[in-house]
């Protein structure tokens, strides 16, 4: 641990001796590389062999693959420069300070300047500098629709490194290790993903049948499932059990308060999972008064708008009571006669979704209304027991889902943390 300026909180036992990190302005690191686009009128230039990156092709430190290529004519006739392997690309343009390191060589159109460190031993340790410091890069964006940063700007930012490379390849070398070890837990949740898609795929019947691909030995024999609509799995017994939101000028934002009855918002309604992270309240007075448009811990609440319309997920249990807003769908199931999770699992499917999906309105935003959604049709096991072995089956394979999540969310909160001592501070 050190609080002296310039020098990080974290540092490693064989650079505890070492001293300040140094100064130096950003453009003595390396060469800052613009991009270019060739002529799209000239057939000539493009679907070459050298890969040409956007912006939107760099993604949380990954370099998708280039939608387009260009040919060495298409370079030679643009601004457009060949990266060597090893280039940094950073986003200029829309997003600012997105990062990656290049495999092989390529180039870039105007939405990057991209880095070519002097030092290639150290590039990766200047990578997650830019990923540190990134608001070093967006404070002096200008342009009041479209927000870019120059390579002058970017030239003049000062910066701070260790006095040996050895410490700086040892940051880089820490940090590398630990976003692999989030990539492999990245990749594991989008193959438990890839395979609940799979399994909802065949433990539902197909469009145009009524029997699903895979049965559990004991339900083979029961014959077709039965059609149903939405409406009808709402627990007639339970005042409101299906519902929607206020009107918007029902519940405007002089109704907001600091704490008291949380209101469900559209942003909370992820898709099949509650996103926790926008927190807006109520009073209490309010929500007795809009009592119509209250829901509880366990309901299913659905989205009349997208993206994806319809979607649903389920109110945790630590809030016993909200106010839905406006785009939202309070659902009740009648759990004396169908299983809760299977309802909920089912309105997530495939099937489902594109029925909601035929029955929205709009062109640029879809939205979907009450009556629509409560007329949109089901297929259910006529027995219950069937429904909650299916549901059985997707909520422990959710589970795991969950599990993965906050294990990756939690390497990054680490990943985080450690970013934050290995590097002064103020630089």
């Amino acid at each position: 641990m050190n609080n002296n300026k310039n020098i990080p909180k974290l540092r490693f036992p064989e650079f505890q001796n070492d001293g300040k990190w140094k100064k130096r302005k950003f453009h003595k690191v390396g060469e800052f590389i613009g991009g270019g686009t060739p002529s799209t009128s000239n057939p000539e230039y493009w679907n070459g062999t050298i890969q040409w990156y956007t912006p939107t092709e760099v993604k949380n430190g990954v370099l998708k693959p280039s939608l387009r290529t260009i040919t060495k004519l298409g370079l030679k006739k643009s601004s457009a420069k060949l990266l060597p392997i090893g280039t940094i690309l950073i986003t200029t343009r829309a997003t600012i300070g997105d990062v990656a390191i290049t495999e092989k060589e390529c180039t870039t159109n105007q939405g990057f300047q991209s880095l070519v460190v002097n030092d290639t031993e150290v590039n990766v340790f200047w990578l997650y500098w830019i990923v540190k410091f990134k608001n070093e890069l967006i404070k002096r964006c200008s342009g009041s629709t479209f927000k870019e940063i120059g390579k002058t700007e970017i030239k003049s930012i000062p910066t701070l490194s260790p006095p040996k490379k050895e410490e700086q390849k040892k940051i880089a070398s820490c940090l590398l290790s630990l976003d692999e070890l989030i990539t492999a837990h990245t990749e594991k949740l989008a193959l438990l993903e890839e395979h609940k898609k799979g399994l909802m795929q065949n433990l539902f019947p197909k469009e145009g049948e009524k029997v699903p691909a895979y049965r559990f030995p004991q339900f083979r024999n029961d014959g077709e499932w039965e059609e149903k609509k939405l409406g009808d799995v709402a627990d007639k017994e339970v005042r409101w059990s299906f519902t929607g939101g206020p009107f918007g000028s029902n519940l405007k934002a002089e109704d907001y308060t600091k704490e008291g009855i949380r209101i469900i918002q559209l942003q909370n309604i992820g898709d099949g999972e509650f996103q926790d992270s926008y927190k807006i309240y109520t009073s209490e007075s309010k929500a007795n008064e809009l009592i119509s448009c209250n829901i509880y811990a366990g309901e299913i609440i659905l989205s009349k708008m997208g993206d994806p319309v319809g979607r649903a997920c389920i109110i945790p249990e630590n809030l016993e009571r909200c106010v839905m807003a406006s785009d939202g769908i309070r659902l009740v199931v009648d759990e004396e006669k169908y299983s809760k999770y299977f309802i909920f699992s089912l309105i997530n499917s495939q099937k489902i979704r594109q029925a909601i999906e035929s029955k929205a309105t709009g062109s640029t935003r879809k939205r979907i209304g009450l009556n629509e959604l409560r007329e949109t049709e089901l297929l259910l096991p006529k027995s219950e027991k069937e429904q909650k072995k299916i549901a059985s089956c997707l909520s422990s394979l959710d589970e795991l889902i969950t599990k993965q999540s906050k294990k990756i969310e939690s390497l990054q909160q680490h990943k985080k943390g450690l970013m934050q001592g290995l590097f002064p501070s103020d630089n």
